[in-house]
Formats: C-alpha cells, sequence, structure tokens
C-alpha cells in the first residue's frame, strides 16, 4: 500500500505507527541488540510527523527547502530506520540484515553515511543544540522555509546542553525549531529524574523562552494538532512535550524498567509482532517542501540571507589581505581577526561564533563587518561548537572561536562533529601560561592533546602574524575540523607577506651544513628557539631551528632531515603539557619513520603554574630562552 500526501486519514497512520514499531523489533533481534523499546514509545509521534508534517522530498536529500529530522534521541536508531524504510528509503532487506552489522550502514546510532541523517547522534545531549545551527541558517542565511524537528530523549533533558539549547534557540527566536520530547518516564537504569511530570518538563522549557505544548504521545489526533500547532508558532521555539509508555504496544514489556537496550529474543519478537497486528509493508511520504517559497512557515521574517547551497562570491573589490612589517609586533589572535574579516569579504559562506570573549579572541572584528553572519553564543561552549556543526550542515564554514582552555569542556561535541564528517574550523586563543597573571585556570594546557586525539583533525600553532593569517586561509579550505591555537601576548613577525604555508608543514628558520642540535617549538616557543639558537651561537654551537606550525599533520620529512643531520639531536619546548601536545608529535612522527638515534629533551609545562608574568612563567615552566639554550648544551655534552 502506497500513500503519498498528507490527507491519509489517520487509520493509515496508525498502520504505519504499528509498522514502524514492528520493523524496530525485528532489526533489533535480528542484529541482537540495539533499543527497541525506546523506538516503540516514539513511533506514534513519528508516524504523524512523517506522514503529514514534514515536508520532505525523499528522491533527493539535499534539496534545500527539505525539513531536517534529527534523532537526537539516537538510541532509538530502530525507529529512524524503520522510518527510512516506510518512506521506500531503504528496503526491508537491508534493515533486517544490514543493522548493526560490520560495513554496513545501519549503524548502532544514526551517521550521516546516510543522505537522510544531518550529524552524528547518540551521545545524548546534542541533538537538538545540532538543530540550533540547522535552524539559525534556516532563518537568518538561508531565507528558505524548512523547518528543523529533533526528537529528544527525556532522559537527555538532564543534559546542560539541552539547556543551553533551548537558551539560544529563544535568543534568536528560532520558530522553526520544534523539539519533540518522548516522556517516557525510564532511562537506562531505571526511572529519569522527573518520571512523567510533564509539568516540571514544562516549566522548565518556558522558563527557557520556548513555547510549550503537551500531548498524549499515543493520541495520533492530539499529536496531529500539536504538530499543526508547532508550525504555526510566532516568535519562539516550540517543545513539545508527549507522554508516552516505554515498548508502547507489547503488553509484556510495556513500561517495564527491565528492556533499556535490550532486544526481543526470537520468541519475544513473534509474540510482540503477534501482538501489533502482523508485519505490514507500507511506503507512506508526506508532502513534499515547496520549492518555490522563500518566506518561513509559521510567521517567521529571517534576515535576508543567501542560496540554501551557498557557494564563494566573487568581491566588488579585490580584498585587502591583512599585512604585517617584519619585526612588527603583533598577536596572533589579533591576526585571526584581521584574517577572518578578509576571508569573510571573499567568500559568503564563511559564518562564525563566539563565546563572549569576541574582544579578546578578536572576532569582534568580523562581528562588526558582518553582522549577519555572525552568531553570538554567550558562555556556551558546548552549544556554539553545536551550532557551527548545525551550520556546516547547511554548506557554510563556520569559525568558532574562544579562549582555549574552555573548548576542552565542548570536547564530546567535537568527536561528534568528526564523526559527523562535519568541516568546520576552531579556534583557541590565550594558550599556555604564556597568557600570564589570569592563573591556571584560564591556561589551555590540555588542548594540543585533546584536538590532536580527534580524527582526521589539523592542528595548528602558528608564531608570528603572516603564517596566522595563512593558516586561517587554509582552514576555510581543510576538509573536517581544523583547530587554530592563537597566542595572547604579542610577538615579531618572522615571516614576509605572502610567505606561503601548508597544512602538515614547517618552517626551517636556521639552518647550515654543520648543524649539532635542533631546536623547535610552535607558537611562542618558537621566539624562545631562535634567542635560544643567538646565545648557543655565541658559544661556537650551531643550532637548526623549526617552526612546527603544524602539529597534525606534523612534517615528517622535515624532522627526519634534521635528524640525520643533526645526529638525532632535538630539544622541542612547548607550551603545554608533556602528554599528547608538540613533543609527542614529533616522537611519533620520527618513531614511525624508523629513526633510531634519537636524543631528545622535551621541555613542557609539567607542574602546576600560578600567576605572574609571561617572562616569569615561561623560565618558571623551563621553556624560554635560557632553559632550551641549557637543554642544548647538556644534550652535547653527552655525545
Amino acid at each position: 500500500m502506497t500513500a503519498t500526501t498528507p490527507t491519509d486519514g489517520l487509520d493509515t497512520v496508525a498502520e504505519l505507527a504499528a509498522q514502524l514499531r514492528v520493523d524496530a523489533i525485528r532489526s533489533s533481534t535480528s542484529a541482537g541488540s540495539g533499543h527497541p523499546t525506546s523506538s516503540m514509545s516514539a513511533a506514534d509521534l513519528l508516524a504523524v510527523l512523517v506522514a503529514r508534517h514534514l515536508r520532505y522530498d525523499w528522491e533527493d536529500p539535499a534539496a534545500g527547502s527539505n525539513d531536517h529530522l534529527i534523532f537526537s534521541k539516537g538510541h532509538a536508531s530502530p525507529l529512524l530506520y524503520a522510518v527510512f524504510k516506510a518512506v521506500g528509503a531503504v528496503d526491508d532487506k537491508e534493515l533486517i540484515n544490514g543493522y548493526r552489522r560490520f560495513g554496513q550502514r545501519l549503524q548502532g546510532h544514526p551517521t550521516p553515511l546516510l543522505p537522510w541523517v544531518d550529524v552524528a547522534t547518540g551521545s545524548l545531549g546534542q541533538g537538538l543544540p545540532d538543530g540550533v545551527g540547522v535552524a539559525l541558517a534556516g532563518k537568518y542565511l538561508d531565507n528558505k522555509p524548512y523547518r528543523v524537528w529533533v526528537l529528544c530523549g527525556d532522559s537527555e533533558m538532564a543534559e546542560g546542553s539541552m539547556w543551553e539549547a533551548l537558551d539560544k534557540a529563544s535568543y534568536y527566536q528560532l520558530s522553526n525549531l520544534t523539539a519533540v520530547v518522548d516522556v517516557n518516564r525510564l532511562g537506562q537504569r531505571g526511572p529519569t529524574d522527573l518520571g512523567w511530570n510533564i509539568d516540571a518538563y514544562a516549566a522548565r522549557a518556558e522558563a527557557f523562552g520556548a513555547r510549550v505544548l503537551t500531548v498524549d504521545g499515543h493520541d495520533l489526533s492530539a499529536i496531529d494538532q500539536a504538530l499543526t500547532a508547532a508550525e504555526n508558532t510566532g516568535d519562539r521555539p516550540t517543545v513539545i512535550l508527549a507522554k508516552t509508555v516505554k515498548g508502547k504496544g507489547f503488553s509484556e514489556v510495556e513500561d517495564s524498567e527491565d528492556w533499556h537496550g535490550k532486544p526481543f529474543k526470537a520468541d519475544m519478537a513473534e509474540r510482540a509482532i503477534a501482538e501489533l497486528g502482523g508485519e505490514r509493508h507500507l511506503t507512506i511520504r508526506g508532502p513534499l517542501p515547496d520549492v518555490n517559497s522563500s518566506s518561513h512557515r509559521g510567521g517567521q521574517t529571517p534576515a535576508a540571507g543567501e542560496a540554501t547551497q551557498p557557494s564563494p562570491t566573487q568581491p566588488t573589490e579585490p580584498p585587502t589581505p591583512a599585512r604585517y612589517e617584519l619585526g612588527d609586533k603583533v598577536a596572533t589572535r589579533k591576526a585571526y581577526g584581521d584574517a577572518l574579516v578578509a576571508l569573510g569579504r571573499r567568500d559568503q559562506r564563511v559564518v562564525a561564533l563566539d563565546g563572549e570573549v569576541s574582544n579578546s579572541t578578536y572576532a569582534f572584528e568580523f562581528a562588526e563587518a558582518y553582522p549577519d553572519r555572525y552568531f553570538e553564543m554567550f558562555i556556551a561552549e558546548q552549544q556554539m561548537v553545536a551550532a557551527a556543526n548545525g551550520l556546516a550542515v547547511r554548506g557554510y564554514r563556520p569559525f568558532a572561536s574562544t579562549f582555549a582552555a574552555f573548548l576542552t569542556r565542548a570536547h564530546d561535541f567535537i568527536r561528534m562533529a568528526s564523526i559527523s564528517g562535519a568541516d568546520l574550523s576552531l579556534v583557541g586563543s590565550h594558550a599556555g601560561v604564556e597568557i600570564g597573571p589570569d592563573g591556571p585556570s584560564q591556561m589551555a594546557l590540555e588542548d594540543l592533546a585533546m584536538m590532536r586525539t580527534v580524527h582526521g583533525c589539523t592542528v595548528l600553532y602558528p608564531a608570528d602574524a603572516t603564517s596566522t593569517v595563512a593558516l586561517t586561509d587554509a582552514m576555510a579550505s581543510t576538509p573536517g575540523i581544523s583547530y587554530l591555537r592563537t597566542t595572547r601576548g604579542s610577538y615579531p613577525v618572522l615571516y614576509p607577506h605572502g610567505e606561503t604555508f601548508s597544512i602538515g608543514g614547517s618552517k626551517t628558520l636556521r639552518d647550515s651544513d654543520h648543524d649539532q642540535v635542533t631546536l623547535l617549538g610552535a607558537g611562542v616557543t618558537v621566539h624562545a628557539c631562535l634567542a635560544a639558537a643567538d646565545r648557543l651561537d655565541e658559544q661556537g654551537i650551531t643550532a637548526r631551528v623549526i617552526d612546527c606550525y603544524s602539529v597534525k599533520p606534523v612534517d615528517s620529512a622535515a624532522l627526519a632531515t634534521a635528524a640525520a643531520a643533526t645526529g638525532g639531536r632535538f630539544v622541542i619546548a612547548e607550551d603545554h603539557r608533556p602528554e599528547g601536545g608538540l613533543g609527542s608529535a614529533v616522537a611519533d612522527s620520527l618513531i614511525a619513520d624508523g629513526v633510531t638515534d634519537l636524543h631528545l629533551t622535551r621541555l613542557a609545562v609539567r607542574d602546576m603554574p600560578g600567576s605572574g608574568t609571561s617572562d616569569e612563567l615561561l623560565a618558571w615552566a623551563g621553556i624560554d630562552a635560557d632553559h632550551i639554550a641549557a637543554a642544548a648544551q647538556q644534550l652535547l655534552s653527552e655525545r
């Protein structure tokens, strides 16, 4: 049976809901794992949404006017994949034999390996924050009528990130965003903190500025009315609180605390399917998007924006890139702001976000130049990264900045963005003990390690303004996640305007045919290495100096060449913890290349810093010029 319009009666929708439950059971039983009961509680919600409200061209998932469906409740993947079967996107064979199997695309939690999935979910508390980013693009950039529907679980409402999302959705008046919360009372090990206390959920959501609708999550007519009302909201996001029963449809497990994340054995599955009326193979599609409309449903009045899939545009006049004179003292964070403005002028896909520190990260320069492409996320770093991920879904190139230390709290969002295959650029300023008197709470000393562990992430740490500009430009066209670490203090410009900096490269600032030791740094320690080389030269010791601005990928060829030239003697200085940063990257590379004659001295921040001046703290940590020179002398004395 096939239905293709939203005008079908609710009897057909009821049959669809039963099919979704049956197929969630069939796929998880076949796989021997999965979450059927969590899927069954939300089946009625999805049946009504997909059949009557989700405007989507299933033949063209990249269509610019398609609504977006995000399963923040990613463990309910059996339900999502049952939906994909119901609309004809996957066949029954793939649903049953491909779920949770090695090498198959119907993974345990949804990922964008499937063209109908925008973002990877399953780490609870992230789908709604990602949806905020997609909705921001829809209202302020795309000028398209699509809506963003997010299925949320009640357990994940304990995550602070969900409330960050509602706060920012209200601030930006994202009336194109609807969160449907499946309040089934039960979490993994038992009841959630609020259970079925719908009034408490409603009070909290309303306090964050959302319009709240409550509904019996198994009353198809009531669900239909609530979804219709959500489409006609004015200037607020909508939260639909649906009271549901976990395992709904199979009396043996309904509202049972013992069945989270457990598939039914074959005999149980047979009984459940029989109780639900047997297998069905309906194909039901809801309304298509209105491809001719440029106004938003629900009374939105978005700012004028660009096309749905934005592409680089040519400026009316050539952009003037930032230019700095050799020797001038410029903070790399300032150079980042200058570079971002020039980049934004060239490419209207570029958008910027910041965590309420734009006057320190210098993202404010972009905000002043292009206020329609700047989104302030305030002190909400998780939401900042999630919004960037959502904007990337719509084809934009987001640059998100804050103090490097504060990105650590958003690490899980960065990790999930990598799983999503997102292209986004992160910038962390005020790194290391170099920041001085603010003290250890503000000193990023773990960020390089954190970012190096993210799959496919590019990690950059420029030493001067010229390289910062070049690397900011490079980030805009680098696939995946890229991270730029900037410095608080101002340091001399080392490179002339126009110098090129490739991802995975380095710069050898000093070398000769008779170098005795290699001094290697990144960022602030490059300047200390240069000063140390001067001290060594006065003592008749020639040192090679390498600016390892690309920490990941590291310049393996330059390192191997330096090892051969200096007998494997390296002094590596980094304003970072010894674990996982520059020293680890260099050692990993040399060992991987089979360099066995190594004499490495790794200078890093090994103790707990306090307040002080930059010079005092760099000396205290043992990463200033004097300590680098002394380490080189010690290496040479051990020959």
